[in-house]
């Protein structure tokens, strides 16, 4: 995101308490001049003079939400609340960063965006399911209260280079593990679907929806509808990879989704949005990139670090 939006001439000020974040995903962006990385976490409020505020802040997988579940419920309440704040006060145009996870464990699909979900408020992934709910809410309230500018993305998984190895995502685990010749880890029997962007395709989207005019407040969602089981997905990793690994299946998390595939039809009319790169080919490149990771450290692990 900040890569493109420094390429079409904008000045950007990053925000990131590097929580899940890794400094060198934006380190060949130091020192240019129309960046600026602020060390600072959406928690706490704060004033910079901006136009456009992309909220993309919260862990966005189990691992990293679960891990501290009330700071991830605070990051999406409160954040929210303070960027709003600050694009009322600066009458800037606010898009949130929302999830599919706002459908829970769907009894519809594909899903549309004009489905409420079906989510547990009560269990181990309501920090992150609710948390986003609470923002949207929050943000269309700002919008009839105050009149702020609102946009509001719906995002399915989305993957490709720059992921960390350890943050529990389907995509990474399964790499990571094909890469080192180790089992494939499938929870459940594999039957469980995901739809997967690759990030070049939802960053654009993020920014077509920024650039429809005032009044286009969404939701949209953002995701590719190429609906895959997570055992076939599996498959088509340990090929690419030329692995060997054997699939080890693994109990289900609690409340994890059956289903999930977007509905996109508001993207394709609003945006001119069709998601274009396959699986296979956005697949391979992030592939390239966790294997050139490994090269250069003894363990993903370490190269976070």
């Amino acid at each position: 995101m900040c890569d493109r939006l420094i390429d079409q001439g904008d000045h950007v000020v990053c925000l990131d308490n590097f929580s899940t974040g890794r400094r060198c995903n934006i380190e060949h962006l130091i020192g240019h001049p129309r960046f600026s990385l602020v060390c600072h976490d959406v928690v706490d409020p704060l004033a910079v003079d901006v136009d456009q505020i992309y909220n993309l802040a919260c862990p966005a997988s189990p691992t990293a939400y679960s891990a501290d579940p009330v700071h991830t419920t605070k990051t999406s309440v409160l954040g929210a609340l303070n960027l709003l704040k600050l694009a009322t006060d600066r009458n800037a145009r606010i898009l949130q960063a929302s999830t599919s996870e706002i459908y829970g464990d769907p009894q519809v699909s594909p899903q549309h965006e004009a489905y409420w979900g079906h989510v547990d408020p009560t269990g181990p992934r309501a920090c992150y399911d609710e948390g986003k709910r609470c923002a949207e809410s929050l943000f269309f309230d700002h919008a009839r209260r105050f009149g702020t500018r609102i946009k509001i993305a719906r995002i399915f998984n989305t993957y490709g280079p720059r992921m960390r190895g350890d943050d529990g995502r389907v995509t990474s685990n399964l790499i990571i593990e094909a890469l080192r010749g180790t089992e494939l880890t499938v929870y459940g029997d594999g039957s469980q679907t995901r739809s997967f962007c690759y990030v070049d395709e939802t960053v654009d989207a993020l920014m077509r929806l920024m650039a429809t005019p005032d009044g286009i407040e969404g939701p949209v969602n953002i995701g590719n509808p190429d609906e895959r089981t997570i055992g076939d997905f599996a498959t088509i990793v340990r090929r690419l990879t030329g692995s060997d690994s054997r699939i080890a299946y693994r109990p289900l998390p609690v409340d994890d989704p059956r289903r999930r595939c977007p509905d996109i039809s508001e993207a394709a009319r609003l945006l001119g949005w069709i998601p274009t790169i396959s699986l296979d080919e956005g697949l391979s490149r992030t592939i390239d990139y966790f294997r050139a990771e490994l090269v250069r450290e003894p363990t993903v692990r370490e190269a976070v670090a």
